[in-house]
């Protein structure tokens, strides 16, 4: 086992979403002793149901939200930087619609947008003429005007997974598929009982300190497991996407207006898709059941049918998801008027040890708010080191320049065997740590069995060994997204092989390894 029973750790970080990762990645690298733990796979609730998206948050402007607008426009740079191969630009494209917003109104918005936080990588807004602009083809004839704007678009999952990575590789243990089922506050430790959900074998841990990092289960643990309460609230909202074949053929994306003043995108997506959201809607079920509903469905197609010349349709679905967003509780009516912003509670009663619990947050500020966790422990934790995540590639992304670009010719160049999109594939999925997965091998044979798409054995083995992949949707949808273009006999196949592969591994639990 990675841990032993009774072992003492600086921090427990409960909660494998973005927050718990960023956090452990950060401690870490701060030279804290830190175990996560989290009780499904790594990313399996809200921080894959995003939207996809590093953004300031055009919309936010509307609610005077510029400190956090400006706060996520500061680190849509830095994470761009960070991850490359995962993070790329993206330019947006707003119809105008006079009877919902007035043009001076979006041109004021957009400037400040350009202006808030200094900005090197993406171009700034202009208004266009869709008469002459690619994007003005799909749209209807109607729309002769709009504005474009930049942000960028992230594979969210990985951006998880690959945070927990670089917390590994800095010295914390991850266990995936672990429940906290009890945690006693002593004067100086924690006393934690942690559980497989496999194969419900326990162990206990002491703690000088619990981050809970748990999501929209943030509530449930303080009064649950940790026996204490908390100041601050959240309210769960639900947020639900669908997934349609490609309905434009161009690579920007879109953000319309409702007359609802909510606002919708339409995002190219993993090259033959078009990702379409979000929702905003109330939920009070278990976080770990939630699902699209056909209103939402009908919602998502009825707000891009009033802009497209050819009507969406929910038969045209392919995939959709939903997530719960665990966002600050507020007095607002609106679910889309909530805060997307973050408070973090640090309760350090005199003598007992403390728990630091995070509420709220979004994808884009996620480094941020696990720096500001560590300033709220520094008092606790003296020997700690000083801030340094700001300008640290995480795994795969220390490319020269952060140039994708180039990297992808090199890359290409030096495997020429390798097929082009197959190549393209890896080295916007795993960047520079393509030459682990690729050691040894010099053809096609050498990949292994092919379960489906360009999915191959020797991809399955690197996500198995290093990215504590476990399960088909492990691989198939937080991994990647291959779950688009594999049937459900490949889905099948890869089981099956997943499972032959577990059987035959050493006895020990596989949630129990670092």
């Amino acid at each position: 086992m990675a841990v032993a029973s009774g072992e003492i750790v600086d921090l427990l970080v409960v909660g494998g979403g973005i927050n718990g990762a960023g956090i452990a990645r950060d401690a870490a690298g701060r030279g804290l002793s830190v175990l996560l733990c989290e009780q499904d796979d790594l990313a399996s609730h809200t921080s894959s149901a995003s939207t996809k998206l590093i953004h300031g948050g055009l919309r936010y402007l509307e609610h005077y939200e510029f400190s956090l607008v400006r706060k996520a426009l500061q680190e849509r740079e830095r994470l761009m930087r960070m991850a490359p191969h995962i993070i790329g630009p993206l330019r947006f494209v707003m119809p105008h619609v006079s009877s919902l917003r007035p043009a001076w109104m979006i041109r004021a918005g957009m400037f400040l947008y350009d202006n808030l936080a200094k900005r090197e990588l993406l171009p700034g807004s202009r208004s266009i003429d869709f008469r002459k602009h690619v994007a003005g083809k799909p749209l209807k004839k109607t729309l002769t005007k709009g504005f474009v704007y930049s942000d960028a678009a992230v594979q969210d999952a990985r951006l998880v997974v690959l945070n927990a990575m670089d917390a590994k590789e800095r010295g914390a243990t991850i266990l995936t598929k672990t429940r906290l089922i009890e945690a006693k506050q002593g004067k100086q430790y924690w006393d934690a009982t942690l559980q497989s959900t496999q194969s419900g074998e326990t162990i206990e841990v002491k703690a000088r300190c619990v981050v809970n990092a748990a999501g929209p289960w943030v509530a449930s643990l303080l009064s649950g497991a940790l026996h204490t309460s908390a100041q601050h609230h959240i309210r769960l909202v639900k947020g639900s996407h669908i997934v349609t074949k490609r309905l434009f053929d161009h690579d920007h994306a879109y953000i319309f207006q409702n007359p609802d003043k909510r606002i919708v995108f339409a995002i190219p997506y993993e090259t033959d898709f078009t990702l379409i959201g979000t929702t905003d809607v109330e939920y009070s079920g278990d976080p770990s059941k939630v699902t699209i509903s056909e209103e939402e469905t009908a919602y998502l197609c009825e707000s891009v049918s009033r802009y497209f010349e050819v009507p969406v349709t929910p038969a045209q679905v392919v995939w959709s998801y939903a997530g719960v967003r665990p966002l600050l509780e507020e007095e607002i009516a609106n679910p889309s008027a909530v805060t997307r912003d973050y408070r973090l509670e640090l309760k350090a009663e005199q003598g007992l040890a403390p728990v630091l619990s995070v509420f709220g947050g979004k994808i884009t500020t996620y480094r941020r708010l696990a720096e500001e966790a560590m300033e709220h422990l520094q008092p606790l934790f003296g020997y700690m080191k000083a801030h340094w995540t700001a300008d640290e590639a995480l795994p795969g992304g220390d490319m020269p320049n952060a140039d994708l670009a180039e990297f992808h010719r090199i890359f290409q160049q030096r495997h020429a065997w390798l097929p082009v999109a197959l190549a393209a594939r890896y080295a916007r999925t795993y960047g520079t740590r393509s030459a682990r997965l690729l050691d040894g091998i010099h053809d096609v044979a050498g990949l292994g069995q092919l379960f489906g798409a360009d999915l191959y054995e020797a991809e399955v083995r690197y996500l198995m060994r290093n990215e504590w992949a476990l399960t088909a949707d492990d691989i198939l949808w937080r991994r990647s997204k291959l779950g688009l273009r594999l049937d459900a006999s490949e889905v099948a196949r890869l089981t099956a092989w997943l499972e032959s592969q577990q059987a035959q591994a050493a006895p020990q639990p596989a949630t129990m390894l670092a």
